[in-house]
């Protein structure tokens, strides 16, 4: 059986379709991962973010460290004050001490509230840490969703090629 010249260029045509189908299918393949790889790059820049927040001293944070300076500063303050009224006025050492007690309670609270609040600013981090994972995670479970696997590609190429070839002899 000879061939015309119309249907060599058919035959031409569906291979390069065919070559066509099976480039397109691994470049999109290639570009799904390429995206993969970058949400898993956010991943673990999300787990540092997390581990460097979650993981601070709450205590050595500047606001912190301002609160407790004020506190004990106006606490020697007080105490100084204490210590000289009872000179002055005759006030007697247990007084002074209350005075001092009540003040040492007073950083003590402080230190409490700070704690207390570290407590719920981690808590903010690991809900902030949770949803941003949770995300990516879904993101990343839906471009696997659409990746095409060998046997896609397969066919696309097949399919291609047999379509051209119906158009030659169909």
């Amino acid at each position: 059986m000879a061939l015309n010249l119309s249907q060599i260029g058919g035959i031409a045509s569906s291979g390069l379709g065919a070559i066509g189908g099976l480039f397109g299918g691994l470049g999109k393949r290639a570009a799904i991962k390429k995206m993969i790889r970058q949400l898993e790059a956010k991943k673990r820049e999300n787990q540092n973010w997390y581990d460097r927040r979650y993981n601070e001293d709450a205590t050595q944070r500047a606001d912190a460290q301002r609160l407790l300076t004020n506190v004990e500063d106006s606490i020697k303050k007080r105490n100084r004050q204490a210590a000289g009224t009872a000179a002055v006025m005759g006030g007697t050492a247990e007084s002074v001490a209350a005075e001092k007690e009540a003040n040492a309670k007073a950083l003590t609270d402080t230190t409490s509230q700070i704690a207390e609040a570290a407590d719920k600013r981690k808590d903010a981090i690991e809900q902030q840490y949770r949803a941003k994972n949770d995300a990516l995670d879904a993101q990343i479970a839906e471009l696997e969703g659409q990746k095409p696997s060998g046997f896609d590609i397969a066919s696309g190429v097949v399919g291609g090629a047999a379509s051209g070839m119906d158009k030659i002899f169909g």
